[in-house]
């Protein structure tokens, strides 16, 4: 059987996973919708066809069963999103889950879940079902938040056990005289009724708090559609621009595709500067905004001190050294290169001669390697790590990958957790003429676009004041009964609120004391 909206409580979790879980009570649309409908130019149906389908959607947004699916669901999802490496690269993908699980994760998304559409989708459907219970339970807090004067009964506050009472020698017209500029001062309503032998005052305040909860909802709302646009309409990249070039375009951290600009970076100069130990102590990019090839812009741009325009953020992310302008010296690349193989399984070690676009044969048949390039500058994400080969390794059973072999990092494909590890012992090569220290260099920028963190900050700020209204303020009512018997006056004072009960009867005493000490 449906519970009735009087049969929900009044308070609220203090767990802010549950500030969304509200009653899946069956709502019935007001009839005044469908006319709104009709009137609009809608259809008509018959026999409330349209109206059950309506009362159908909106109690299912308005279910408890669904919030809990929705919030079990991104919790799943979220621990899949932490398991499984995000935004890695499709080869690291392939040799750690095979060709299966590879295609299969590809095609769900799994690689980038968050960026995913069902993820996208879970999300707007958290969003719907907090507005949609948080304009049914709505209407009725609306009537006691913004009633102009809240009805009140005696025997309501006489039943209640958070209650003090004290005499007093003075009449009840006495301290009628001296308790209302008290009680309006403290209160922002307050209604007085007289009686034969007395009089009675009712108070409140903070009726508003009773919102609070509402804000958090609106701060969640927040959060999510601002995570949604930033997700949608932005983007992350990189681009790397020599001192004097300018470079219109970035590539894409998450697709590795070229994404244009509105407007174009110079990088004017580049300047570095070291602690004694030779360490980087700060790196410092002179940056030039173009538009239409016309300087609208200048700054300088240090680590954590980004050049903003139009919306989109450039850090100081990294830099380089590039070669010197004017070169003479001559370096011949390696004529053969000595290779060790490392099985992981069996843990036999190999070495074989190899020369640059030769293909030789892996002990062990595990496959075929060949050495296609020799870089005196290699770079790995953004940073030069100095000379090193590329190969490519095609194993007996699956698809070639890419090895990098830089040679100041004999262990560095150990970080590509292959079965079979490569690494160059020797080389053999002619004198190379010696070079001067280059002072050229290149400026690494991370450029980003969120278009909806001002929304998420907001939500951040309104998250914060939501959960200080609901978990530390209450909408808190009092009411003081001043009666004469014989030649005094009784006093009875109580109170209740909403939330935190049992601080009630301390503040009940407070204001005993302050009454009793009014003169």
């Amino acid at each position: 059987m449906p519970l009735s909206y009087r049969n929900l409580s009044n308070s609220f979790s203090s767990d802010l996973s549950t500030l969304c879980l509200w009653s899946s009570v069956p709502l019935y649309l007001p009839v005044t919708v469908i006319k709104a409908y009709s009137s609009a130019g809608g259809p008509s149906f018959k026999g409330g066809v349209f109206l059950n389908l309506l009362n159908k959607l909106w109690n299912f947004f308005s279910s408890v069963k669904l919030t809990v699916i929705i919030l079990l669901s991104q919790a799943a999802t979220s621990i899949i999103g932490t398991v499984i490496p995000q935004n890695e690269s499709p080869g690291a993908y392939l040799h750690e889950y095979g060709k299966f699980l590879y295609r299969t994760f590809d095609f769900l998304d799994i690689f980038d879940m968050y960026h995913s559409w069902w993820f996208r989708f879970l999300l707007l459907l958290l969003t719907t079902n907090i507005i949609v219970c948080s304009i049914y339970r709505l209407s009725a807090i609306w009537k006691i938040v913004f009633v102009k004067n809240p009805p009140f009964k005696a025997s309501r506050f006489k039943n209640l056990s958070n209650k003090e009472e004290f005499s007093d020698t003075r009449s009840p017209q006495q301290l009628l005289e001296i308790y209302q500029p008290v009680v309006s001062q403290s209160f922002r309503y307050n209604k007085i009724e007289l009686a034969d032998n007395g009089f009675c005052i009712f108070a409140e305040k903070w009726r508003w708090t009773r919102l609070g909860v509402y804000t958090v909802h609106l701060s969640v709302i927040l959060l999510i559609i601002g995570s949604l646009i930033g997700s949608i309409f932005g983007f992350e990249g990189y681009v790397n621009i020599p001192e004097g070039e300018t470079k219109s375009s970035v590539r894409l951290k998450k697709t590795d595709a070229i994404h244009n600009l509105d407007f174009a970076i110079r990088c004017d100069d580049f300047t570095i500067s070291y602690y004694d130990t030779g360490a980087p102590s700060e790196y410092r990019s002179a940056l030039t905004i173009l538009e239409q090839g016309q300087p609208v812009l200048q700054s300088n741009i240090i680590v954590n001190h980004p050049l903003r325009y139009k919306g989109i953020n450039i850090f100081q992310a990294s830099y380089g050294e590039l070669p010197p302008q004017m070169d003479h010296s001559i370096a011949h690349r390696p004529e053969e290169i000595t290779l060790k193989f490392t099985s992981r399984e069996t843990g036999l070690v190999y070495q074989k001669k190899a020369v640059i676009g030769e293909v030789i044969d892996i002990p062990e048949g595990k496959g075929k390697f060949v050495i296609t390039e020799y870089k005196k500058r290699a770079d790995f994400m953004g940073q030069n790590i100095g000379e090193a080969y590329l190969g490519i390794f095609t194993p007996s059973a699956g698809n070639p990958v890419e090895v990098l072999l830089p040679l100041r990092f004999p262990n560095f494909d150990k970080m590509r957790k292959g079965n079979l590890v490569v690494a160059v012992v020797d080389q053999n090569r002619d004198q190379v003429d010696s070079v001067a220290r280059p002072d050229h260099y290149y400026t690494g920028l991370q450029v980003t676009k969120d278009p909806g963190v001002w929304i998420v900050y907001s939500g951040f700020i309104l998250i914060i004041i939501g959960c200080f209204i609901t978990f530390f303020m209450s909408h808190q009512s009092f009411f003081i009964e001043v009666s004469k018997k014989g030649n005094k006056s009784f006093v009875m004072v109580a109170g209740t609120a909403n939330k935190n009960k049992l601080g009630m009867q301390d503040r009940i005493k407070s204001l005993c004391s302050r009454l009793t000490n009014l003169k």
